[in-house]
């Protein structure tokens, strides 16, 4: 049963991701990227993450998307004519993001050198703090420290990612001034 519960919400996950990419119009795309937070917090459920599964619907689905929602209807998001620009800017981008797939696909298939994972110490009470660590747990504490510890970089990238989302919204949804 779990597993048809994962190949329905990783398909949810994935369809909504590709309907957010391709979506002509920036708020139908803002709410399919909202369904695809939601599946992946489903995704979360289902490996007994409950923590990460809350964080996601909370601060994503929640906070992040409303955001970006409220940003997209104040500042009237219009198809009108693409310019110039735009176009030049959209091809360099799937030039890059296509290249950045080749090569991790590449890398996956020949077994290319991954980051060392460092261990995780066991948590020694002692008196004079030496062997101090945390363990890998569904604790809170233990979360945290594996998240600013062993998983420091796909956190930093994450928030790349939504720093270029944010200022993809603002360049998209920017109006361009008519020289007379």
């Amino acid at each position: 049963m779990i597993d048809i519960l994962f190949y329905v919400f990783a398909a949810t996950v994935l369809i909504s991701a590709f309907v957010m990419v391709i979506s002509p119009n920036a708020v139908n795309g803002a709410m399919a990227m909202i369904v695809s937070f939601v599946g992946t917090a489903a995704l979360f459920v289902l490996l007994e993450a409950y923590f990460l599964a809350i964080l996601q619907v909370l601060v994503y689905a929640g906070a992040v998307m409303v955001l970006f929602l409220f940003i997209i209807m104040l500042l009237d998001v219009n198809q009108g004519e693409p310019s110039y620009l735009k176009d030049k800017m959209t091809l360099g981008a799937s030039i890059i993001g296509f290249g950045l797939v080749v090569v991790l696909v590449c890398s996956a298939f020949l077994g290319g050198n991954h980051l060392p994972e460092p261990n995780l110490l066991p948590v020694v009470e002692n008196p004079t703090g030496e062997g101090v660590g945390i363990p890998f747990t569904t604790s809170i504490k233990s979360f945290g420290y594996s998240l600013f510890t062993k998983y420091m970089l796909p956190f930093q990238v994450a928030g790349f990612l939504l720093l270029a989302a944010m200022i993809g919204v603002i360049v998209v949804s920017k109006k361009e001034e008519e020289h007379s």
